[in-house]
């Protein structure tokens, strides 16, 4: 590997190395809370630190075992498995993400007039099962891997017998049926739809967030500093909470965005270092997203590290 290629695979694995490190703190935070006392979003950050760091761990070994070791190519259960696996990383980040995004949307929404009343998520165990039916539609959405065909065309008189960078097989010029079945599939369901969830709760959220400020605004002037004393510290720490599944929710969208991009645009003939690049993509979200969390929730502070 040279080049470009070889630059951005340095790259990808220090990222790697940050991610693994903030979804293992992140894990560990979340965890110390006693299982009586977890509420929702502490279990959808659990869901998608244990989702992000599944899918950091298979997409380097993908890369390292499969790409960059032809001798080991030739075993296409291998290459399925891992493939497989990615998959379902990617899928379950992402749908973990769409939950925190809706769970934070419905806990803003009328927040005046429900006052401390809770919402449907807030119920712990429908909130588990929300997660597992993440956990399922991810894995469902995986299994096709074991039936598209691996088999390339054959150009210049030979044939790739690796594992392949685009697994779908399916470029500009030759894609079987059920390769390009699976594929348009996997960009609308996986990667579309959320990316538009994602957007518009995000634009919900900052529609709220205006609202209630023009509200709060003039009860604040009259009522005085007492009262401000009272709730500003619980206040501040929600906001900076919102704020930071805002950023999470940005990063989301830019990174998911440029990965439709890539993949609508370009093919593995184009670039020469195309796994690699898909690699990046995908590693970035699940490798920036549990600092972007555990620093606006005050997971890790000062206090937390000193603890730990």
């Amino acid at each position: 590997m040279i080049g470009s290629a070889g630059h951005l695979f340095n790259v990808r694995i220090c990222i790697s190395i940050m991610g693994i490190v903030g979804n293992v703190f992140l894990i560990v935070c979340v965890s110390q809370t006693k299982f009586t006392r977890v509420k929702t979003f502490e279990l959808f950050l659990l869901g998608l630190a244990v989702a992000n760091l599944e899918d950091i761990l298979v997409v380097n070994m993908y890369d390292i075992i499969t790409i960059q070791s032809s001798s080991i190519g030739s075993n296409i259960l291998l290459c399925r498995s891992l493939k497989f696996l990615t998959a379902f990383g990617e899928i379950t980040s992402i749908l973990f993400t769409v939950l925190i995004s809706i769970f934070r949307y419905q806990k803003l929404r009328d927040a005046g007039k429900r006052v401390n009343l809770p919402i449907y998520l807030d119920s712990i165990r429908l909130a588990w099962m929300v997660s597992g039916a993440c956990v399922m539609l991810s894995i469902l959405l995986s299994v096709p891997i074991f039936a598209i065909s691996l088999q390339g065309r054959v150009e210049n008189g030979t044939r790739n017998t690796g594992c392949p960078p685009d697994f779908f097989q399916c470029s500009k010029t030759y894609c079987p049926v059920p390769n390009g079945i699976f594929k348009y599939l996997f960009i609308i369901l996986c990667n579309l739809l959320p990316l538009i969830i994602v957007t518009v709760t995000g634009c919900l959220i900052v529609v709220v967030l205006l609202n209630q400020r023009k509200t709060v605004t003039p009860v604040v002037s009259v009522s005085g500093s007492s009262q401000l004393g009272r709730k500003s510290r619980g206040g501040l720490r929600h906001q900076r909470s919102t704020i930071a599944v805002l950023a999470a929710m940005g990063l989301f969208q830019v990174d998911w965005t440029l990965y439709l991009i890539f993949q609508l645009t370009f093919s593995p003939a184009d670039l020469p270092y195309w796994g690699e690049m898909e690699f990046f993509i995908s590693t970035s979200y699940t490798s920036i997203s549990p600092y972007v969390y555990g620093i606006g929730n005050n997971l890790f502070s000062l206090k937390n590290l000193m603890k730990r």
